[in-house]
């Protein structure tokens, strides 16, 4: 129940950050333009931390363990493996008139055994946990200087709750305590149909802006999460198209290839035309290095090994290629796809 009352209070304090004013009647004026607006903004500047309400609920949904278990074969496959087992038992010497006993015996007791599984409370707690540990182990790992995605720090919700319980209209808080609030977060469980004692978890981000992202993965209770949690890194840490960092004493936009990030072109020249439609050039040996060595949880694009970048001028960036240099002439490379995006 404690869980439950914190995860409401999270929610209501959480739609409270959409609430402009409060119109006449008890209608609530919401402009989500603005919130839409300021978060492309402030994404398109890489500065932005998205904090997330630190309760996560997860709800169990279908067992589809038991689900195909039913429905997965036909009616005929379902009689024929239960044929196959009676006639074992009969070969090992079951007395037939105990036979059907011995089978809703043996039924019931798988039964229990799935239910005492199944009924055990703490799977939401456990997953909530395993998502926290396992996205903060990713971020240790990869090290990124700053952090895209993060809980939200509740150190300001005693001043909160305070005002709360002076104060018994919503309207009253005061909504600079929780400013820093982006969204929640909120999942589903359900028993994989592998029947083998994984797990099936979709996780959903709501961000105040209107922007959802979902993540889903499959894997035993104590792992799945790790999945996940990495895909949210990815989705929150990775260089997003436009932004901007520093080189020396100027600032570089990464306006990226047309319609996505990091482009494919036939050739060079192909990417170079691409770039100048958009105002925009294909990046220097050297930034093109910068760029790599920043990384792509930093701002920057790594210049993966396995592919070739487009440069200016029908020359390749080839990372593989130190010696003399990586950049090489494209008729090196006929038939190749070269990888690019854009700067200015």
């Amino acid at each position: 129940m404690r869980i439950v009352r914190a995860i409401g209070v999270g929610l209501a304090i959480w739609l409270t950050t959409h609430v402009s004013a409060q119109a006449p009647g008890g209608l609530v004026n919401v402009k989500p333009t603005v919130r839409v607006e300021e978060h492309a903004k402030v994404h398109a500047e890489q500065h932005i931390l998205v904090s997330i309400w630190p309760q996560i609920p997860f709800v169990r949904g279908k067992d589809l363990c038991q689900y195909h278990d039913a429905y997965g074969r036909t009616k005929s496959e379902q009689m024929a493996e239960l044929t196959q087992t009676v006639r074992g038992l009969l070969r090992e010497g079951v007395d037939p008139r105990n036979l059907m006993a011995l089978l809703n015996t043996l039924d019931d007791q798988i039964n229990q055994q799935r239910f005492v599984a199944g009924s055990s409370p703490g799977m939401d707690v456990m997953l909530a946990g395993s998502l926290k540990a396992s996205l903060d182990r990713v971020y240790r790992d990869r090290n990124p200087q700053s952090r895209h995605f993060a809980f939200f720090n509740t150190s300001a919700l005693n001043e909160l709750m305070q005002q709360q319980r002076a104060s018994k209209a919503q309207s009253n808080w005061d909504s600079r305590l929780v400013q820093g609030l982006s969204g929640v977060a909120f999942g589903t469980y359900s028993y994989a149909p592998s029947c083998k004692g994984d797990l099936l978890v979709t996780v959903h981000v709501d961000l105040s802006c209107g922007h959802t992202y979902h993540f889903q993965a499959q894997g035993f209770p104590e792992q799945v999460m790790q999945n996940i949690g990495m895909q949210i890194f990815e989705t929150f840490q990775r260089t997003q198209f436009p932004s901007k960092i520093k080189i020396g004493n100027q600032q570089l936009e990464l306006v990226g290839a047309p319609s996505t990030g990091v482009g494919r072109a036939a050739s060079p020249k192909s990417a170079e035309m691409a770039c100048k439609a958009m105002k925009a050039r294909l990046p220097t040996e050297d930034e093109y290095e910068y760029l790599s060595n920043v990384g792509d949880w930093n701002g920057g694009v790594t210049c993966s090994r396995s592919k070739l970048w487009a440069m200016a001028n029908n020359m390749v960036m080839a990372p593989d290629l130190r010696n003399p240099t990586p950049v090489r002439s494209v008729s090196e490379f006929p038939g190749q796809e070269f990888s690019y995006y854009c700067v200015r």
